[in-house]
Parts: structure tokens; C-alpha cells; sequence
């Protein structure tokens, strides 16, 4: 009753709900100061480029742009420091409903027998060559380059390149087919100049003046020689690849205003959205792995109802000694079935941290379907996702702890310190190896060492002390009971057949999984490598439902097939930091698909042996 009073209380003092830093933003016209808390100066803040040629971002500053020193740059959260994002102001600036034609930015003068400028030129032509992206931003919302496409669609790409290269024979490379003019050859054409259209909406009877609904961009390249008076006019600007002497760039913007009726500030991200084609690939996505849990669950069933039913039946009416010893299928390994692991030790640890990456994903995925964790909430992801691995080593440490008592695991201290220290200082290392390589590029994405400090502190401080009392109760609490007796002297395995064997129930429990999500994968691996916004978290929520139904019924079929088998169950730095920061997401692939399946299979044998009469 006290928080309906509350929420009634507060819905009386409030007109609406934001998302912190998510709050929309009205702007009006200089010199009209009748709306409260309208603001007339519109800032463009700038962010790393990237490209899909190179998993090296870097700063804006890097390629030596026009920038604005003077200014404080943002803060960052958690998560877009881990992304490489490195948001800072920029010298573009414009008044609300003011247009601009031309303006000059600044001249950049470089002269080639100056190593320094030498170095400045090359680098900037092996920005244009691997083709990088500039990500501008406009009251937190992405300055797009909107292009027509095949099929008469238009794509909205949220950033735009710094120029382009056209080959000694002649061929135009990626932005420079957007213009024949571009027929220079070995000459790099740099895109100088940026015309800006900024596209409002009214509030209408609020009186809180007007809201940005879009921001879009189309650079173009202009020789512009009169520096001091630039009228974007003449042809192309381009850099010979093997010139001499001195080159200047002069910078300059248009930018005009247009209003919009037709999109409101809440769905004014839906156009950049829309244009990705996406959405037809998904539902296929979700299809193929509906069928494959259909298929699944009908083996299960099958195996459930019908199998292991007539299997239970005939051992329980078992009642002779001469029968008893004429056992076979799954019960004839009944003795051995929990028998506790060689590597009990390693595998109640893994199984922890699966227990923590598990909870962690289910709760990061809710709150992202519920919006919380929109691409306009910048760094939201990572972050949420972060903090909910420090909050969560009490489940870890419980789980891990619980399990190695009942395997019969004395040594306890050994088991909370690899429950948290083994599989987090695995990744730690891999990301601390892979940031000296960023360090050493001088990448953006390399983390500052008071952010690694940040880190570890949480860690330690942390997420250790709570697996540790996580452990504490996990240990006080009595080990699992078993439904049968283990025997003394372990039952002699076997020759086995080659399916039944490790490598390939390894193979077919992992092919089943890997159909469900590899569409999903595929996006999210997009998102991250070609810096792709991802936001379809509908899908990916589904998705990853499916996925622990799909692997907990393919454990379960495998389980059964072994106890019937009397199986026992035990650029150089860009290629390092792909396949580096991979062998991250393998491994919490391995323990979060790991974990589903041990308990879905130890869930299986607990209840089909729980049945059956053992003498």
C-alpha cells in the first residue's frame, strides 16, 4: 500500500518517465528565452573511427582532424571505456534554426620534407586506404550517411569515411564510387567538407520548444583555394600517394534545418533501424532453431515415455537374484553412475563460474528487452553486464562449493580461490595481453591503466569476498544425496564404439546448440567486429532460451545413449586481438553451455535412478 501511495504520489508530481541521460532535449531559436530550459547552441561531439578492415579504432584526434582543445570532454562510463569509445567536443557548432553555408573550420598545412607532417600524411592515407569511419554525435544521437542501396532501398549508416582511394589502374575503392569526378589515379580524395541536416520536431501544446529527431550527413570533397573565404566550390580535393612539397586541407560544413512532423522523439532511432535488413533474417533464425527443439524434444519424449518407461518397469520387476544378475542398458551401471569425478576439483569450479556467466546473461538480456539497455543508453550493456559478474560471486562461490563437497572434495581453501581466481584471471590475462598490443598501436580501445586498476579493484575487493561467502554456505550445507549406492571398486569399462566415445559426443552435443544461435552469433560477432550498432535484444533474449532448452535436451539424449553404452563420462596485432579477444567468448561459451548441460544431465540420471529398485 505505501508504494501505490508512492507511485500515485509521484505520478501526480511527474508528466513523464526517461532513462537516465536518455531525458529529451528542447532547443529554440536564439534570442527566445520564453520556453524554460530550451537551449539555442547545438554541439557536435565526435568519436572514435574504426573500420571493418581493421579491429583498430582510434581517437578522433589521431588523424590530426579540427579539433577543440579547450573543452572538457565527457564523461565515460564503464562500458564505453571497455568498447574503445572515446566521445570528446568537437569545433562544430550551430544555432538552432540558423543555417550555415561554407563555414570554415580550420586549415590543416603539412609539409611533406617534415617528418612529423610526413608521418601525419601517411597516416591519415592508411586511414583512407583501410577505408575508416568517422561516428559524429548530435544531442546523443548518430549523425548518419544516408545512401540509396540496391532494390531501390535507402541505408542510414551511422558514420562516414574520411576519404578514399582510387588505384594506379584506375579504380575507385569504397566511398569514391560515389562520385565520377573521382578519376585521378594512385590519389587519395579526401572528404573536406560535411553538408549537415538537422531535422526538428515541434512540441506542440507543451510549450517546450523544439526536439531533434535526426541528424544527417553527405561529405563531399572540395580544393576550396581561397583558404580565408572558402566557397566550396572547384574540384575535388586529392592527395597524390607519392607527393611533395606542401598540402593543406582546408575543413569546412554546411548545415541546415529542416522540420519534421512526421517522426516523434521517442522513435527517432527507428529510421537508422529500419534501413538495416535484418529483421526477415531473424524470424528465419528463430525458425531454425524452433525445429531444432521440436526435434529434440520429440527424441526426449520419446526416450522419456516410451524407452526409459519400459526400461523402469522391467528393472523393477527384476525380483529374482537370477534376474538381477542378467541386468543390463543403463542400470547395470547403477554402482558407478556417482561415482565422483577424477577431476572433481576443476569441474566444480567451472561449473561455478558457468552458474555466475548464466545468471549474469539472463538478468543482462530482461533488462535490455525491457529497454534499459538501448545502443542510445551508450555503454549500458557492458557495463550492466560487468557489474552484475561482481555482484554474483556468492552464487559462483555456493554452487562450486556445494558440488565439491558432494564429490567428496576436502581441500576447500584450494576450491574457493579457483572458484574466484581461475576462469576471471584466465580472461584478465588474455585482456591485459591484448591491451598492451592496443598500447603499442596506439589504439583508442586500450584501456587506461587507472581503468585496469578500476578493474581489479572490483575484483578483488569485490567479487572475491562474496564468492567467499558464497562458499561459506555452500559448504555448511549437507552434500547432494544420490538415489543409489556408489560401489567401492569401480566397474570395468568396455570396449566402446566410435560414436559413443568422447571426441564425437563432444561433436554432435555441440552442432545441435551451435544451429540455434549461429544466425545470432553471426550479428553479435558483426556488431563487435565490424562495429555494427546491435539492438534486436527480442531476438537474442529468445534466442538464448532456446539455446538452454536445446542444450539441456541434447546433454539429456547424449547422457542416455552413454549409460546405455556403460559409457563413462569425464595485420599481425589484428589477427592477435581477433582471435585473442575470441578465445574470451569461447571460453564463456564453454562454461555457460557447460553448465546448462551438467545439470540438465545430473537432473536426468537423479530422476531416472530415483525409480528403480536397487537392492
Amino acid at each position: 500500500m505505501l508504494l501505490l501511495l508512492l507511485g500515485a504520489l509521484l505520478a501526480t508530481r511527474v508528466s513523464g518517465f526517461y532513462l537516465p541521460g536518455l531525458a529529451p532535449v528542447s532547443f529554440c531559436e536564439p534570442g527566445k528565452d520564453q520556453v524554460p530550459e530550451c537551449k539555442s547552441t547545438i554541439e557536435l561531439f565526435v568519436n572514435r573511427l574504426d573500420s571493418v578492415e581493421s579491429v583498430l579504432p582510434y581517437e578522433y584526434t589521431a588523424f590530426d582532424f579540427c579539433s577543440e582543445k579547450s573543452l572538457k570532454r565527457p564523461s565515460e562510463n564503464l562500458g564505453q571505456v571497455l568498447f574503445g569509445e572515446r566521445i570528446e567536443p568537437s569545433p562544430y557548432k550551430f544555432e538552432f534554426k540558423k543555417p550555415a553555408v561554407c563555414q570554415k573550420v580550420c586549415t590543416r598545412t603539412y609539409d611533406a620534407s617534415s617528418p612529423s607532417d610526413k608521418a601525419k600524411l601517411d597516416f591519415l592515407k592508411k586511414g583512407m586506404l583501410l577505408n575508416y569511419q568517422h561516428h559524429w554525435i548530435v544531442d546523443n544521437m548518430p549523425v548518419t550517411w544516408c545512401y540509396d542501396v540496391e532494390d531501390g532501398q535507402k541505408f542510414c549508416n551511422p558514420g562516414f569515411p574520411i576519404g578514399c582511394y582510387i588505384t594506379e589502374a584506375g579504380r575507385p575503392k569504397d566511398a569514391c564510387v560515389v562520385n565520377s569526378n573521382f578519376n585521378e589515379k594512385d590519389a587519395f580524395y579526401i572528404f573536406n567538407h560535411v553538408d549537415i541536416t538537422i531535422h526538428y520536431h515541434i512540441v506542440e501544446h507543451e510549450q517546450l520548444g523544439a526536439r531533434l529527431v535526426a541528424a544527417k550527413i553527405e561529405p563531399k570533397s572540395y580544393e576550396n583555394p581561397n583558404e580565408d573565404s572558402p566557397d566550396c566550390a572547384g574540384g575535388p580535393k586529392f592527395l597524390k600517394n607519392k607527393h611533395t612539397g606542401v598540402f593543406k586541407i582546408p575543413y569546412t560544413y554546411s548545415v541546415n534545418f529542416v522540420e519534421d512532423k512526421s517522426i516523434r522523439w521517442a522513435s527517432r532511432w527507428d529510421y537508422i533501424l529500419e534501413s538495416m535488413p535484418h529483421t526477415n533474417i531473424q524470424w528465419f533464425s528463430i525458425m531454425n532453431s524452433l525445429v531444432i527443439v521440436l526435434f529434440l524434444s520429440g527424441m526426449v519424449a520419446m526416450i522419456m515415455l516410451r524407452t526409459l518407461h519400459k526400461d523402469i518397469a522391467r528393472y523393477n520387476q527384476m525380483d529374482s537374484v537370477e534376474d538381477a544378475q542378467e541386468e543390463f542398458g543403463w542400470k547395470l551401471v547403477h554402482g558407478d553412475v556417482f561415482r565422483p569425478p577424477r577431476k572433481g576439483m576443476l569441474l566444480s569450479v567451472f561449473l561455478g563460474s558457468g552458474t555466475q556467466i548464466f545468471i549474469m546473461t539472463f538478468v543482462t538480456l530482461f533488462f535490455a528487452c525491457l529497454g534499459f539497455l538501448s545502443p542510445a543508453n551508450r555503454g549500458a550493456l557492458m557495463t550492466c553486464a560487468v557489474v552484475l559478474w561482481v555482484l554474483l560471486g556468492t552464487p559462483a562461490g555456493f554452487v562450486a562449493a556445494r558440488l565439491y563437497k558432494s564429490f567428496g572434495g576436502e581441500k576447500w581453501k584450494t576450491n574457493v580461490l579457483l572458484t574466484a581466481l581461475l576462469c576471471p584471471g584466465v580472461v584478465f590475462a588474455d585482456f591485459f595481453v591484448m591491451n598492451l598490443i592496443l598500447w603499442g598501436e596506439g589504439s583508442s580501445a586500450a584501456m587506461p591503466f587507472g581503468t585496469l586498476v578500476a578493474i581489479l579493484a572490483l575484483w578483488f575487493c569485490i567479487s572475491v569476498p562474496l564468492t567467499f561467502v558464497g562458499a561459506y554456505f555452500g559448504f555448511k550445507k549437507a552434500g547432494i544425496e544420490h538415489p543409489v549406492r556408489t560401489n567401492q571398486i569401480p566397474r570395468q569399462i568396455p570396449e566402446q564404439s566410435f560414436y559413443t566415445k568422447s571426441f564425437p559426443g563432444i561433436v554432435m552435443g555441440g552442432i545441435l546448440p551451435f544451429g540455434c544461435i549461429f544466425i545470432q552469433l553471426f550479428f553479435i560477432l558483426n556488431s563487435i567486429w565490424s562495429h555494427q550498432m546491435y539492438y534486436m535484444f527480442g531476438f537474442l533474449f529468445l534466442v538464448f532460451i532456446i539455446l538452454v532448452i536445446t542444450c539441456s535436451e541434447a546433454t539429456i539424449l547424449l547422457c542416455y545413449f552413454h549409460l546405455c553404452a556403460e559409457l563413462q563420462i569425464t595485420g599481425l596485432a589484428s589477427t592477435i586481438l581477433y582471435f585473442g579477444y575470441t578465445m574470451i567468448m569461447a571460453l564463456i561459451f564453454f562454461l555457460f553451455t557447460g553448465t546448462i548441460g551438467f545439470f540438465a544431465c545430473f537432473w536426468f540420471v537423479s530422476k531416472i535412478y530415483s525409480v528403480v529398485k536397487v537392492d
